[in-house]
């Protein structure tokens, strides 16, 4: 059926439903753009570089990579030159520092992803709501028709109003399973987050828990933390 019409000719099936699916549709198609982007240009990007770095950096240079990371987009960059800025807080304190840092993360994250989520539950509704509008106007020219109702006839109006149907599916789908597929990721980055931040205030405190052998990281023999003024 779709396959010998014209992009005009199905938008013109799709009846009054037709612009505000287009609508729901291009939104989606934004906000997964936006946050796929996002995402890949700021989400998981250098988690265990960004500690090997800190890692490798002696005491008089912590400064210095401070500043190159808070020049930098990648929020694994961010979390460590937030880490630095505030050394010489006490351990409890750069923690709940670290805790509110990442709520907004977290936040910023997931920003878009429940819109996505309301336009996959609305977009088969609203296509639902096409099919019924247009069986609600073939039966009502077929009422106020005199020739003969035939089968062909009958499909052809039936296939016209499930076009909303199906239209509507093509957008929630893509909405909702992309709305999913996002949150895992995000959830996904501010774990890893977490888990820098912890090993950043341990190798702060002159520890690091992960180090499994002699060369793997710097030796660390000192506290790392600027005791507070």
């Amino acid at each position: 059926m779709f396959a010998h019409q014209t992009w005009s000719e199905l938008f013109t099936q799709l009846g009054p439903m037709g612009w505000p699916l287009l609508v729901v549709s291009a939104i989606a198609l934004a906000l997964l753009g936006e946050r796929l982007w996002f995402l890949l240009t700021t989400g998981h990007r250098g988690i265990s570089g960004s500690f090997k770095r800190l890692q490798c950096t002696s005491d008089l240079e912590l400064d210095p990579l401070r500043s190159r990371c808070e020049q930098e987009r990648a929020l694994a960059s961010r979390a460590i030159a937030l880490l630095l800025q505030h050394r010489a807080a006490d351990k409890p304190q750069r923690e709940e520092i670290a805790a509110v840092w990442l709520q907004d993360q977290r936040r910023q994250l997931h920003s878009g992803l429940r819109l996505l989520m309301v336009i996959g539950v609305i977009s088969p509704l609203m296509g639902l709501l096409g099919t019924v509008l247009g069986l609600i106007g073939m039966f009502a020219d077929l009422s106020g028709s005199s020739e003969p109702v035939t089968p062909a006839l009958l499909a052809d109006g039936l296939g016209m109003a499930l076009s909303t149907t199906a239209a509507g599916l093509i957008v929630a789908l893509p909405a909702i399973a992309g709305a999913h597929l996002l949150a895992i990721w995000s959830d996904r980055v501010v774990a890893d987050l977490e888990h820098l931040f912890n090993r950043g205030n341990l190798w702060l405190e002159g520890l690091d828990p992960c180090c499994k052998t002699p060369d793997a990281c710097e030796p660390v023999a000192v506290n790392r933390a600027v005791p507070a003024q």
